[in-house]
């Protein structure tokens, strides 16, 4: 019997070029509403029978439209959405959003900031540390040149469930490997952070990958974090820029076949259930 599948880590958007400046040449497939009719024509053929709709402005606007097409589809399991960390006024912030059970987590777009030091900055990590009285998660998205105050944002914060998103988009391009391995075992050395299996097709050459080329870095990542702080995820409709939906949910079969079945159980669904509190 398969198991239940959820993905952890999808966006749906409203396409207009003046939101979504960072889609540009060579993007245009993802040019257009994607919305979750289009997820669930994808994801239901593969076994994916819920999901985790994530950010992809950085604007409460769209935290609540995510909320209120959550409460529209039950496909969608939880939102993590975006509110500002720095603000003075988060805890109202976060106070308007909480008490809707599909809102699971909060996340900024680090990844963008020019400052590798911007997660430990103070307004920041007092923001961060508003989201445990809430009981909210924390979605890092980083790059690998990021990942050391990564490290020291989840130390200092040992309390609060934090999830890697897209395991810090290793540069898998050019093959590096070694340095990236390192912070990401350091940064798995903290019981409070999982991670997802996410966002690799978009790392490697577009549309020319191997599933082999991803073998070296799924494999730090499920000795790093196992597969009980492990979850699959899609990154769709990004995905598409280099890979199928299919072609996705193909690459962590054939990664994870060997585990067992409670293994892999924990990778499909149980630890985005856990950590997210999904219903």
């Amino acid at each position: 019997m398969r198991a239940m599948r959820i993905d952890s880590h999808q966006h749906f958007w409203n396409y207009s070029a003046a939101e979504y400046p960072w889609i540009g040449a060579g993007m245009e497939r993802l040019a257009r509403d994607h919305l979750p009719a289009d997820l669930e024509a994808v994801a239901r053929p593969v076994g994916v029978v819920g999901s985790v709709a994530v950010q992809a402005r950085q604007s409460l606007v769209e935290s609540r439209w995510l909320l209120a097409l959550a409460r529209e589809h039950a496909f969608i399991r939880g939102v993590v959405g975006w509110v500002d960390l720095r603000s003075e006024r988060v805890a109202d912030d976060l106070a308007a959003l909480a008490p809707d059970e599909k809102f699971v987590g909060v996340r900024h777009v680090v990844q963008d900031e020019a400052d590798p030091r911007f997660l430990v900055g103070e307004a920041f990590v007092r923001g961060v540390r508003t989201l445990h009285q809430f009981g909210l998660t924390y979605d890092l998205l980083l790059y690998p040149h990021q990942l050391r105050s990564a490290i020291e944002l989840v130390g200092v914060l040992p309390e609060q469930p934090f999830v890697l998103d897209h395991l810090a988009k290793p540069r898998m391009k050019a093959g590096e490997i070694a340095d990236w391995q390192r912070d990401i075992e350091a940064l798995a050395r903290h019981e409070n952070v999982c991670c997802k299996v996410s966002g690799l097709v978009t790392e490697a050459v577009w549309r020319q990958w191997k599933r082999a080329d991803f073998r070296p870095y799924l494999d730090v990542a499920i000795a790093a974090f196992g597969p009980e702080r492990l979850m699959f995820g899609s990154d769709w409709p990004v995905c598409l820029l280099s890979a199928e939906y299919a072609d996705v949910v193909g690459i962590v079969e054939e990664f994870i076949e060997t585990l067992s079945p409670t293994e892999q159980d924990r990778i499909w669904s149980g630890t985005a259930s856990r950590f997210y509190g999904l219903t």
